[in-house]
């Protein structure tokens, strides 16, 4: 937690502002019990009007200063804490964006959620804590202390009984709580993961009518985690009710005792009863304490979680020395690549070797589980090849930088997203400053200005989360556009046109071949008709290459293929 704190630098002057005026307002607080004492003993009991109005002026001068000192405290250390929380979270999402896929499969999307809000909310809320009273509690519990005993040193005996049965309670209380926080937190993020996968998966939930087994498998995850909370909650709230019956026993003894210290002329009325007011000082200064003790075990657990997040190191960096060639554009070379994942028993793709060149049109087929996606996401290094090089302009891709490497390309995705706002933006997020005319034509070139000009608002027309409010099909065509858009030196299409009929797919080939013909191009798919007209065809069965060439040198020369375009086309059709 203290290495998450060390954030808090930019923030120094407000946090010396907030620990000076918790000063005030502590010595403030001390001081009052004392003025009360003075006009009871030397005021009232001789009847000194005129002392009781001069002492009691000052006694309202002392309880304004604490007040504004209270209310402005308050303000900056919740500037201080708000600050924090944003800082932590830039932080958190700089981070993650750096991230292989690999990462991202290794905490899961729902807990990263989860720790981005809920975690740094936690931490948010202890800072406040922390600022407002971990200067506060010592310096009242201590000032206190030293104030009782300078009005009656005998009867601050009391405290030596009930300060440490006060520290002890606190002590077995966070004990006792610090493993349950942690298995409140991980039971949150097994909500979270369950309530995000019935949202976005309400479309085969519906249609294999599986509501019911969802609401339950819900409400045991749910009501797991309400027992779980409601233990901590019972553990913690004991707190305070044992701290009240120390404090009102405490009085009592000061009471029972000052009584008999008076009535023996050792103490006077005045004093007892500012005696009192230190000894509730004293013991809501361990009540503060015991607040704090309350917040931390949850905020060390969310900073633990926070911290294994930001201490993550990336499997995929950037090297220090990078190269680049910027006399050729386009060119790839897979040599002798082997790829598996982290984990995993068998090999996605075995001893991998092609060449691609501008104007050429590379295609990848085979069975699903063949690792054509994978071949795909190597090239961008989502993932790190475990042997073998892949070069892009004579340069092997883990001697680029990332940034370098991936404005080169221009891929669509196998499942295409798009994100909330307009078709317009959506396309414009290949190139930010492509103008009108830009989008507009990848959109011809993609078939999706018909569609898109039926839209109400044409290309400000709104595209809701994920894209729910347009087809598959459209989806396809956008994400294409979003490509086409940026004008790369290598397309990269992971079975992008899957979702369209069969003449759109055609229509769409045709455009696409006169807008890409200075670029390398490689085509995932899964219909032989996709990919019958690419310069080459890699044949892939599982993970290793069936075959390399032509529509009919493969035909002639590879089983696995004749076996696809069979399954797929009749003897007409391929004849």
């Amino acid at each position: 937690m203290l290495k998450l704190f060390q954030m808090l630098k930019p923030y120094r002057v407000f946090i010396s502002f907030v620990l000076v005026l918790v000063s005030i307002q502590t010595l403030s607080q001390l001081y009052l019990p004392t003025l009360m004492a003075d006009i009871v003993d030397n005021g009232i009991v001789n009847g000194d009007i005129p002392y009781i109005t001069k002492i009691g002026a000052f006694m309202l001068v002392v309880a304004l200063i604490t007040m504004v000192a209270s209310i402005l405290a308050s303000f900056f250390s919740a500037k201080v804490a708000v600050g924090f929380g944003k800082v932590l979270r830039r932080r958190v999402f700089n981070h993650v964006e750096n991230f292989s896929l690999h990462e991202f499969n290794q905490i899961g999307t729902s807990s990263l959620i989860t720790r981005t809000t809920n975690d740094i909310n936690q931490l948010q809320q202890v800072t406040i804590m922390l600022l407002r009273m971990l200067l506060a509690a010592p310096m009242m519990a201590i000032g206190g202390i030293i104030m009782a005993v300078s009005k009656d040193a005998k009867l601050s005996l009391v405290f030596v009984v009930a300060i440490p049965i006060l520290i002890l309670t606190i002590s077995l209380i966070a004990i006792k709580g610090m493993p349950l926080f942690k298995a409140l937190q991980k039971k949150l993020d097994h909500l979270n993961l369950v309530f995000r996968e019935y949202l976005t998966g309400i479309r085969v939930i519906r249609s294999f009518n599986r509501e019911n087994y969802e609401m339950k498998r819900y409400d045991k995850i749910n009501n797991d985690f309400m027992d779980t909370a409601t233990t901590v909650n019972k553990i913690m709230v004991s707190l305070m009710p044992i701290m009240m019956i120390i404090l009102n026993f405490s009085t009592i003894a000061i009471l029972w005792f000052g009584s008999i210290r008076i009535s023996n002329g050792g103490m006077q009325v005045g004093d007892l009863m500012a005696f009192i007011q230190y000894g509730m000082q004293i013991m809501f200064s361990f009540i503060m304490v015991s607040i704090v003790f309350v917040m931390i075990p949850r905020a060390q657990v969310s900073s633990t979680r926070i911290n294994e997040v930001l201490e993550m190191k990336f499997e995929i960096k950037d090297p220090i020395k990078q190269k680049n060639n910027k006399n050729k554009q386009g060119y790839i070379a897979f040599n002798h690549v082997n790829f598996s994942y982290p984990g995993a028993e068998q090999a996605a793709i075995s001893d991998l070797t092609f060449d691609a060149k501008p104007g050429e049109v590379t295609a990848v087929l085979g069975g699903t589980g063949s690792g054509k996606s994978s071949l795909i996401n190597l090239i961008p290094r989502f993932y790190d090849v475990t042997s073998g090089s892949i070069l892009i302009d004579e340069v092997d891709i883990r001697d680029m930088s990332q940034a370098d490497l991936r404005d080169k390309i221009g891929l669509t995705p196998q499942k295409a997203t798009l994100f909330t706002g307009t078709v317009a933006e959506n396309i414009r997020y290949g190139k930010q400053d492509a103008s009108d005319e830009e989008v507009i034509h990848a959109a011809t070139v993609a078939q999706a200005n018909g569609f898109i000009e039926s839209m109400e608002g044409s290309y400000n027309a709104s595209i809701t989360q994920g894209g729910s409010n347009v087809s598959g099909g459209q989806k396809q065509r956008l994400a294409i556009a979003r490509t086409l858009v940026k004008r790369p030196e290598i397309y990269l299409f992971d079975d992008s046109f899957s979702a369209l009929d069969f003449k759109t797919e055609a229509t769409l080939r045709d455009a696409l071949s006169q807008e890409v013909k200075k670029a390398t191009v490689i085509i995932v798919a899964q219909r032989v008709a996709t990919v019958m007209d690419a310069d080459r065809i890699i044949v892939l069965n599982e993970g290793k290459t069936a075959g390399i060439g032509t529509h009919k040198e493969l035909m002639s020369n590879c089983n696995v293929y004749r076996e696809i375009v069979s399954s797929q086309l009749s003897e007409e059709e391929i004849a």
